[in-house]
């Protein structure tokens, strides 16, 4: 049997998320600059094997990000559905936990924060 919560506090769980991933996408922009600026003072070979891996994986970061917003999204999208369907007592009513996205969100942010670290040691031996 699937663990329920409140729906209002999921709600909370998902806007919580959801400003996460807000600035996690702010945070590879500032991420993807800094690669931009460390490519045009540096053209060595081994430093362009760097540059394309970090481009590959903040791409995928960001994919990762937009899939979950997604998730994240259907999720309250279903919870206002639910809502709507029954009104009555809806601050006393509990649905299915988003396992799935917790789960994912879980791995997302600390395969980023591994990911910071990898990028951060990185710049500061090409500066």
């Amino acid at each position: 049997m699937k663990e329920k919560t409140f729906i209002f506090d999921q709600h909370a769980e998902n806007q919580d998320w959801l400003k996460r991933l807000d600035f996690y996408k702010e945070e590879l922009s500032i991420v993807n600059e800094r690669l931009e600026e460390l490519t045009r003072k540096n053209n060595d070979s081994n430093f362009l094997k760097e540059v394309e891996h970090f481009q590959n994986q903040f791409l995928i970061q960001r994919n990762s990000i937009d899939e979950l917003g997604h998730n994240i999204r259907s999720n309250e999208n279903q919870l206002i559905q639910e809502i709507k369907q029954n009104p009555v007592a809806v601050d006393h009513r509990k649905v299915a936990t988003h396992e799935a996205e917790a789960e994912f969100m879980g791995y997302f942010e600390k395969n980023f924060a591994n990911l910071r670290a990898e990028f951060n040691q990185f710049a500061s031996k090409w500066m």
